[in-house]
């Protein structure tokens, strides 16, 4: 069977993003990085929202994130992309697929056939997917920054979700990170 797991980054009043969808305030320091560069070689299929895969597809394609981080430029554009979208016509970002109706099941097929798979940002794809019971692992990582207006993680989460943490690592820069597993009832 395969693991769903999903990678957050938060202020610590709890946004994973602000006004406009800013996330400049996530720390991306040494330590930060050379963690990011970890990630980007685990093989996981991502998954993304549509302003989430716009964002990065914007980004890690280009010669400016080759440049500023080799490693995980990689790794981002040799993934498995898949966007969950109702609205967006193409994904033109290599090794992209988007499917347009019912993640979860769709998600409950690539668990199935056993695919490891990461949510990366994209909170209305975190949330359905939480309400579906469907995560294994939630990674958030905390910013020591916060902000006056943005998004909440799990905004409209529709049940009470109970965390059992299993890992935490504290950054040089203050950033702060949590590995929970959800707690089965």
């Amino acid at each position: 069977m395969g693991i769903l797991s999903s990678f957050q980054f938060i202020t610590l009043n709890g946004f994973y993003k602000g006004p406009d969808n800013d996330i400049s305030w996530h720390q991306h320091g040494g330590e930060e990085s050379a963690f990011a560069e970890e990630g980007a070689q685990s093989g996981s299929t991502l998954l993304f929202g549509r302003i989430t895969y716009e964002m990065m597809a914007g980004f890690w394609p280009t010669a400016e994130a080759q440049q500023a981080m080799p490693v995980v430029a990689e790794g981002m554009n040799k993934s498995e992309k898949i966007v969950f979208s109702r609205t967006l016509k193409t994904a033109d970002w290599n090794n992209t697929r988007i499917v347009k109706d019912n993640i979860e099941a769709e998600v409950k097929r690539l668990k199935e056939a056993g695919k490891a798979m990461t949510i990366l940002g994209s909170g209305s794809i975190l949330t359905q997917l939480a309400n579906s019971g469907l995560i294994d692992e939630y990674q958030v990582m905390i910013d020591p920054v916060a902000l006056g207006s943005g998004t909440p993680l799990f905004e409209g989460l529709q049940h009470h979700l109970d965390l059992q943490l299993i890992n935490s690592r504290v950054f040089k820069s203050g950033v702060v990170l949590l590995s929970y597993l959800p707690i089965k009832k």
